[in-house]
Order: structure tokens, then sequence, then C-alpha cells
């Protein structure tokens, strides 16, 4: 009898260590899931989001396998160029938390902000008003803001907020970005503190290529703050509508 237990003893162990194993192996290389703690990448992302992003679309940089090292060197492993537009996930040098905001700047392009536009390499980024929205800044107060579809050279579509005319933000010298480097912004462009802002004043500055942590794909379900996952009573404060919601 008591071999018999030790038996299925060693077969849960050896079950429980697999399955670590093979959940570490998922998350280090293919997908890895992340909440979003703000509206800074509104009206596309919501704070309460928990989105899932891919890894081998952009390849493996330093903190693939964070808080473990990875291996990658300079750049990623296997790297891959993501495409202007694309919603990333990375961590900017000196700091230890995670951001997510959209590529804009690519290396060796000019990126400037004029009365609140895009200028890439010295044109304005096609604009479109869309009409007024209203969205919850993170004092809680309702914010009125534009709603404009802002597309990209390369085709890419994606909507952006303006909600503060002649903001700190609407205006600022050309950045140049460096080889191996990224410029990325929020979607809620004057609430959001990214390539713009340096990292010592809380912004992301310019991001590094190694620093990229993966692509996001979908948003796999959004809650609101006084969700609770062990509290079955507050399940209903899910949001209708965000299950399996393709990242544009």
């Amino acid at each position: 009898m008591a071999k018999q237990q030790k038996s299925e003893l060693r077969e849960t162990l050896s079950t429980i260590f697999w399955a670590v194993i093979i959940a570490l192996v998922l998350r280090t290389f293919l997908f890895q899931p992340f909440h979003i703690p703000s509206g800074s990448m509104l009206p596309n992302l919501m704070k309460g989001d928990y989105i899932i992003t891919s890894k081998y679309s952009v390849g493996y940089g330093r903190f693939a396998a964070a808080p473990l090292p990875f291996p990658s060197g300079d750049g990623r492993f296997l790297e891959r160029e993501p495409e202007r537009g694309d919603v990333l996930v990375f961590r900017p040098d000196g700091d230890d938390k995670n951001f997510i905001k959209r590529l804009i700047g690519l290396p060796g392009d000019t990126v400037q902000m004029q009365d609140g536009r895009l200028i890439l390499n010295g044109e304005q980024v096609q604009l479109t008003k869309q009409g007024e929205e209203s969205f919850a800044d993170r004092y809680g107060d309702d914010v009125l803001a534009e709603l404009w579809a802002e597309t990209f050279p390369n085709g890419n579509t994606h909507l952006v907020y303006d909600s503060q005319k002649n903001s700190p933000s609407d205006n600022s010298s050309g950045y140049r970005i460096p080889e191996g480097h990224y410029f990325l912004m929020g979607d809620n462009r004057d609430n959001s503190g990214d390539s713009r802002v340096p990292v010592r004043n809380g912004g992301a500055g310019m991001v590094p290529a190694e620093n990229i942590i993966g692509r996001a794909e979908i948003v796999l379900l959004s809650v609101k703050e006084d969700f609770v996952l062990y509290k079955p009573w507050t399940w209903g404060n899910m949001r209708g509508g965000r299950f399996f919601e393709r990242i544009k």
C-alpha cells in the first residue's frame, strides 16, 4: 500500500513538473498575457483589458523569459521587424514595468508633433475625423475627445483620441530614431507617457529593439475595477462584447 502511495505521489509530482515546464515554454516562446492598467491606449484598449501577445511574431529579446534573462545579446533572437502600427508590449531602458504602445517610428525615421498632428518623415499622417466620444480620465472625470482615424503610409489604420487642444504633448521638436530603436506612442495622445517623454520623467523614451516583448494580438476579456476573480459575485462586472476581440 505504501509503495502504491509513493508511486502515485511521484506520478503527481512528475505531472506537475512537466505542466510547469510546458507552461514556461509556451509563455517564453509563443504567447504571454498582460493586463492593461491605464487608459493611455484608448479608444482601442481599455483599462481592465486582459490581452494576449505573440512573441514569435517579433523574435525574442532579453525580457522574453522575464524575470529570468533571455540570452538574446543585442537585438532579438530570430528577430522579425515589426510593422508600423503594430501594438507592442515592451520594457523601457532602466524601468522594471511593462508598457504597451503603438509603433510609430522605425529606425532612421523622423517623428514630430505639430498642433496635435503626427508628422512622419516630413509628411503629416492622414487623419479622418470620426466624431466625438467621452471617456473617464484617471481621476474618474468624464472627458470629451475628438475621435480620429489615423492612416499610416503602409495602409494601417487605427483610431486615436485628441482630448486637449494645445496640450504640452501637441508640439515637439523632431525626433530622429537611431538604429536599433523604435518610437512608440499611445492612442490617447494627450494622456500617454510614451517615446515623447524621457524615461527619467516617467515615459518610454526611445525603445531598444531587444526590449520588445511581444505584439498584442487579442483582448481575451475585459473587466471593470470592482471585478475580483476569487469573488464570483463580481463576475458580472466583465465587459460584454470584448471577449477574444482582435487588436487593431
